[in-house]
């Protein structure tokens, strides 16, 4: 059996019967935090994402980078002795999560409805496509389509390219990460309500809630934002900078710091200049400063650039490719990197939480992933203890 109790959430149960990426990495936050999660998984393999690659020795480590520290069952709903077991678990858990499209779980007699009057302190959480209301509401959806209806992807990318997608699965990942906040609210309000309730969280909606200044821009504007490389919007400069042996990102994000990069860069006069005088006139001017910014850069490495700016307390840094982002000591400082054992596939590094609590450990490794309906025989016997 897996350890628990090592979080705020030690004591939560939560019945996981979710696959892929955006409930699985709900889940696991859950897990990092102390709750025992409970997978659920189909007789007929399990999680899809048990055959995602890149595998090593037969093992799926995208699943396993999204599912330590669970347990397996593998159980059928619509077998007579395996809802018996499923809703033995739900009359001692606290949250359960799905990502089915709507409709589903109420089919198999499990709907929100159908199990509130039954287990009135259940927080019943749904990660969906589009949510449980609306006229797009029973449509599937992967993570690009999402991307691409939420405006995310016409925002992304360089002037005149194809749409471009993010290169993580912001769209599931934003859905995660606001299925985590929406059932932990849920568990602090039953303290005082003594109810559960429904936690409904759709990606499209996610999508749309991390648009971040783009909806102002257009409503102050009225016109439709596009990709602008690198830069930011509104900040001059704040983009990717070429040097003469790569990038070094700088972000002068007020007057004090664009005063400071010019005498930085050997070139004060330009922090007198009227075409850059404030912020929304190098917004404006943003091509001509770029120009004559990269021609100073162009004289030095980026490593040489970024001693003098961080010298000068300038924000700034390096374009890590992932060899290099694992290998950063702050990341390491910061316990971002943590080691699961698996037998098969050995020890895996994968991301550590990004939720540090003082009072409660962060460990260096941790629990790995279960195989599917690993556990079966020892939640079965738990299930016939008292509760």
């Amino acid at each position: 059996m897996v350890a628990h109790g090592s979080g705020p959430l030690a004591g939560t149960l939560v019945i996981d019967l979710t696959r892929v990426l955006a409930g699985p990495f709900c889940t696991m936050l859950l897990a990092d935090l102390g709750a025992r999660v409970v997978k659920v998984e189909s007789r007929q393999g399990g999680d899809d994402s048990r055959s995602i690659g890149p595998f090593v020795e037969g093992r799926s480590v995208y699943f396993m980078s999204l599912n330590r520290g669970k347990e397996s069952i593998a159980l059928d709903l619509k077998d007579d002795a395996d809802r018996a077991i499923f809703e033995q678990l739900l009359a001692r858990a606290d949250v359960l999560i799905e990502n089915f499209r709507p409709g589903a779980m109420a089919r198999l007699g499990y709907g929100f409805d159908d199990l509130r009057p039954r287990f009135p302190k259940l927080v019943y959480a749904s990660a969906s496509g589009f949510g449980q209301t609306g006229p797009f509401a029973s449509r599937p959806a992967y993570d690009i389509v999402v991307q691409a209806m939420g405006g995310i992807m016409s925002l992304t990318g360089h002037e005149g390219t194809p749409p471009t997608r993010v290169g993580t699965s912001v769209g599931d990942l934003a859905a995660g990460l606001f299925t985590t906040i929406g059932i932990q609210s849920a568990l602090l309000a039953r303290e005082t309500s003594g109810q559960g309730t429904h936690v409904d969280v759709a990606m499209l909606d996610s999508q749309v809630a991390i648009l971040e200044n783009a909806i102002a821009r257009y409503e102050a504007t009225g016109t439709a934002p596009g990709p602008l490389g690198n830069r930011h919007p509104s900040i001059t400069p704040f983009e990717a900078l070429a040097t003469n042996d790569g990038f070094v990102v700088i972000a002068a994000g007020n007057d004090a710091l664009f005063e400071a990069l010019c005498r930085v860069l050997d070139r004060p006069e330009l922090a007198s200049d009227p075409r850059f005088a404030s912020n929304d006139d190098r917004t404006v001017n943003q091509p001509a400063l770029k120009e004559l910014l990269q021609a100073a850069l162009a004289g030095q490495t980026t490593d040489a650039w970024l001693a003098r700016l961080t010298e000068a307390g300038i924000p700034c840094g390096p374009v890590n490719d992932v060899p290099a982002v694992l290998a950063h000591p702050q990341v390491a400082a910061r316990n971002m990197l943590v080691t699961v054992d698996d037998p098969v596939a050995g020890p895996t590094r994968m991301a550590g939480n990004p939720i540090k609590l003082a009072d409660f450990p962060d460990p260096p490794t941790r629990p790995r992933a279960p195989t599917l309906d690993e556990h079966r025989a020892q939640i079965l016997d738990w299930l016939k203890t008292p509760s």
